[in-house]
């Protein structure tokens, strides 16, 4: 492996450079990251298919959203752990072949049990996001550590997006091309996904480093917060606690809405499943920007009114997702629906930027642990909200109206204990190489 041009963190962010470790983790972090994205919510738009082939009822897909995203509220908690420990480049490499796994398996499923425990498997994959997060903050510094982070972290949620409207189309190819029907076209399809996590598995392990500095078992690292314990230094912050519950109002959401958006375009406004994943697809692909901005943004309120700018401004955001999220659910018509769907997407991935631009600076001592609990936050609010969609007395749309509603009043309550408990020292965290 060629020797770092650097051992310090970058202080800006240029997208398009290459050279050096940072960037080129940089890129193959949030790549890796997309492409798990992709394999976790690849058959989240071929539901319709495997809906009427295994004969689901409303609470058994119900279930299986909830399914998709349980595991992985455990799975963030040890990646935590892991990126604190091994570091980033072997937690990465184990759980993208372990992750393959269940993906490259989905598709022998053949009863509603089965397919539930390969999509629990599955859910195993999104605790990539943990890594990718704590990997981004290694390689920047605290001027610019919320925008890459941001940046990285939409770019790679832009798989979700990207999944829903490509893998209609693949599945769809192996039809044309006479391998299956269309029945069992989802199928073959899921081993798309899954070879690409074993390919990115080696591109990881090959051409990334831990640190600017070289790998964990490289370099001598301060023991410090390895013996006071991370995951204690984490829990022991209020504003860990804060986070979570603020990233299960926005990116908790999220992943609901890449589990259910299809299902719902088709059901409540007679899409086809094409333009259904399409559509949902929109909402993803909107990943490719809002989220980064949202980290920009959070990193000049930061620069000009310090820690509190960015909790304000995290607060202004969730509630306006909830706002938008209401008048999605009472929108009368598809092109409504689309309009609200667009703006309340724009806050909510700007909210995903703007929690993970503060997480940082909550512990410099425990970055990981607390990438992991505020991750796993979010997984958590996915999997609570999850249970709405499974009840056979409330429709989709009521349950994206309370969703709205308790969304707003999260953002309300982040505000309050802002507001409430004062900041004790606004201290920028040290360079994350301070763990090495």
């Amino acid at each position: 492996m060629e020797a770092p041009l650097s051992v310090q963190p970058l202080n800006k962010l240029n997208i398009f450079a290459t050279k050096g470790v940072q960037m080129r983790t940089f890129h193959l972090t949030w790549l890796t990251f997309f492409f798990c994205f992709f394999g976790w919510f690849g058959i989240a738009p071929l539901m319709p298919l495997v809906r009427e082939q295994l004969h689901l009822d409303k609470s058994q897909v119900g279930n299986i959203v909830i399914a998709s995203v349980s595991a992985t509220i455990l799975a963030r908690l040890v990646m935590g752990k892991l990126c604190d420990t091994l570091g980033p480049r072997l937690a990465y490499t184990i759980l993208l072949v372990v992750g393959a796994i269940p993906v490259l398996l989905i598709g022998t499923s053949h009863s509603y049990e089965s397919f539930l425990l390969f999509r629990l498997a599955i859910g195993v994959i999104g605790a990539s996001f943990v890594i990718t997060q704590f990997h981004t903050s290694m390689m920047f510094a605290p001027n610019v550590v919320g925008t890459a982070n941001a940046v990285a972290g939409g770019w790679g949620n832009l798989g979700g997006g990207i999944a829903n409207m490509l893998m209609p189309l693949v599945a769809a190819t192996f039809v044309a091309l006479g391998y299956v029907d269309k029945a069992n076209s989802w199928r073959p399809a899921m081993v798309v996904p899954g070879v690409i996590l074993l390919i990115m598995a080696v591109l990881y392990y090959r051409y990334t480093v831990d640190t600017p500095r070289g790998n964990y078992a490289d370099i001598e690292r301060n023991a410090t917060a390895s013996k006071a314990g991370t995951f204690l230094l984490a829990l022991r912050d209020y504003r860990t606690w804060l986070l979570a519950l603020a990233y299960g109002a926005c990116f908790g959401i999220e992943i609901t809405i890449d589990n259910v958006a299809a299902v719902y375009f088709v059901d409540h406004f007679g899409a086809s499943l094409v333009m259904a994943g399409v559509l949902a697809g929109i909402f993803g692909f909107m990943n490719i920007f809002a989220r980064g901005l949202g980290g920009i943004v959070s990193d000049r309120a930061g620069r000009a009114y310090g820690l509190k700018g960015k909790w304000l401004l995290l607060s202004g955001l969730l509630v306006l997702e909830g706002i938008g999220i209401a008048i999605f659910s009472l929108a009368p018509s598809l092109t409504l629906a689309i309009a609200a769907m667009l703006l309340f997407a724009l806050f909510l991935k700007m909210a995903n930027g703007c929690t993970y631009s503060i997480v940082p600076f909550v512990n410099k001592r425990a970055i990981g642990s607390v990438s992991g609990v505020v991750g796993a936050g979010g997984n958590l609010g996915a999997m609570l909200v999850g249970f709405l969609f499974k009840s056979a007395t409330i429709s989709y749309s009521t349950a994206f109206l309370y969703i709205g509603v308790g969304v707003a009043a999260v953002g309300g309550m982040v505000l309050l204990v802002r507001l409430v408990v004062r900041e004790a020292v606004a201290e920028a965290p040290e360079s994350p190489l301070a763990l090495a």
